[in-house]
């Protein structure tokens, strides 16, 4: 298949752009995306936020306005480059009205430092888009990943909203928990996947193991956890390919991941954490780090084959290199992908499960 050819480039398009370009956002998201603008040679004419964040401060020297403001200084005909991400409802609904009323760009950046998804990443990895898209266990895996194509590609909203289904859809079709779960959560944060997981299991598990780094988090994920009784044990650590001590930009959130700066951190394989003790559901959400996890991973994948949920979007080449990972693993998993509600395309994940 040529990718290529299923969507025009949102870099190229802004480039030929005479329009003024307001980035909507401010923050990580938007300075990412001005840096790609200087690399590209675009011109960005100015910034607004939502009314509420509107202080009048300034981002990049820009004067952050309203939309209201920008629209009196620039007129209605305008391009917008939405530069946050959100899975809010409310700041969703916001987005696509937007959309339906101007020219909307949600440019592809990735969470994690690295290459951008554009056409010379597509022309450099196409052999490993197309082995992972014939991996593919269903239709709705297939419309996933093209429709991911499309939008990193095009940065239109349309090819998100187009594929996205709930989490209901993939628990109760494709993971199918039981009361009887072994889960193994790797970045676990305060807890919140220990409840999605305990939603579907009406509170009953076997044994929770759960690693988060992150100081903050990880008082949080303990005291949620002496909450549910039963045998969970709860580590201040990441995810890893061996037991190691690393450095951790420990920042809470989106922004604590493994670095060349920051805390020493003490990492764990689950391999050696599980010390060969089941795992019948494994979760990872390391912030780009699911390879060395997968790694750290691989002979209690091979022993238990767990179901697998793993986030898919850290890196540009996730969507489509996490499957070659697991496959690699194990050749008997069926993998599936699956989009859930947010803009840009994160809360893309994998998932797998042995026959």
């Amino acid at each position: 298949m040529d990718f290529l050819t299923l969507e025009q480039s949102v870099w190229e398009m802004l480039q030929a752009e005479t329009r003024p370009i307001l980035l909507y956002g401010m923050g990580d998201g938007a300075d990412k995306i001005l840096a790609q603008f200087d690399v590209r040679g675009i011109c960005a004419s100015g910034v607004f936020a939502s009314d509420e964040f509107v202080r009048g401060h300034s981002f990049h020297g820009f004067r952050v306005l309203r939309l209201s403001e920008a629209i009196e200084q620039f007129g209605e005909d305008i391009v917008i480059v939405i530069a946050f991400a959100s899975q809010r409802p409310e700041v969703l609904e916001k987005m696509y009205a937007l959309d339906a009323k101007y020219t909307v760009y949600a440019p592809d950046v990735p969470v994690v430092p690295g290459p951008v998804f554009d056409k010379s990443f597509v022309r450099e990895h196409a052999d490993e888009m197309q082995a992972a898209f014939d991996l593919l266990a269903d239709e709705q895996s297939r419309r996933v990943f093209l429709d991911t194509v499309r939008f990193k590609l095009s940065g239109k909203l349309q090819y998100l909203r187009d594929s996205e289904t709930d989490k209901d859809e993939v628990f109760q079709m494709v993971l199918r928990p039981t009361r009887e779960e072994h889960f193994a959560d790797l970045g676990a944060y305060t807890g919140d996947t220990i409840r999605e997981l305990l939603h579907y299991t009406n509170g009953a598990f076997a044994s929770v193991t759960a690693l988060e780094p992150d100081r903050r988090s990880f008082r949080k994920l303990s005291a949620y956890a002496e909450t549910l009784g039963g045998n969970v044990r709860c580590e201040q650590a990441g995810a890893w390919s061996c037991d190691t001590v690393l450095h951790f930009s420990d920042q809470a959130g989106r922004q604590s991941r493994v670095s060349k700066q920051g805390k020493e951190t003490q990492m764990r394989a689950l391999d050696s954490v599980l010390d060969g003790a089941p795992c019948t559901y494994l979760k990872m959400d390391v912030e780009g780090a699911e390879y060395e996890a997968l790694a750290g991973a691989a002979q209690t994948i091979r022993t238990y084959r767990p179901k697998l949920n793993l986030a898919a979007y850290h890196r540009s080449a996730d969507f489509f290199a996490l499957p070659l990972a697991v496959h690699a693993l194990c050749k008997d998993y069926r993998l599936y992908l699956r989009h859930h509600p947010y803009v840009p395309a994160w809360d893309t994940n994998l998932y797998a499960v042995y026959p």
